[in-house]
């Protein structure tokens, strides 16, 4: 499996706005995209995904923190790392399926982490998104 680096990571947070102004005001942050529920922003080489959880979740998933983290991976690599994982039996939790512009395929590591590999850039994504 050819992992070229880190792409992006998604945080659950409880006020979208409050949240903006940290990342943004406070990290420097340039802000790509606001939708009603996430913002994406980019941070050098790497994009950052914030979308508020509240009521309108289930509470199952209302969990504010750490949503996962994602690694950037060719899609001419894409398939033969997702048969790799599942053959070596590592819990799939979605995918791989096409999403957000590229392949996406998110697991679990031994200590029950969500990570993913991802093969669109942010730009990608900005171009698909509603």
């Amino acid at each position: 499996m050819k992992v070229e680096g880190f792409n992006h990571i998604t945080i659950n947070v409880s006020n979208l706005s409050q949240s903006l102004a940290f990342y943004v005001d406070m990290l420097g942050m340039d802000l790509i995209h606001k939708g009603n529920y996430d913002a994406y922003l980019e941070w050098g080489k790497a994009w950052v995904c914030l979308q508020e959880r509240s009521s309108y979740v289930e509470s199952s998933q209302n969990q504010i923190g750490f949503d996962h983290v994602a690694f950037t991976i060719n899609e001419i690599n894409f398939h033969e790392a997702a048969t790799y994982l599942i053959e070596q039996q590592v819990t799939i939790t979605r995918g791989p399926t096409k999403r957000g512009g590229g392949w996406t395929i998110n697991f679990l590591d031994p200590d029950g982490t969500v990570l993913e590999l991802h093969s669109a850039t942010l730009h990608d994504r900005m171009q698909v998104w509603e």
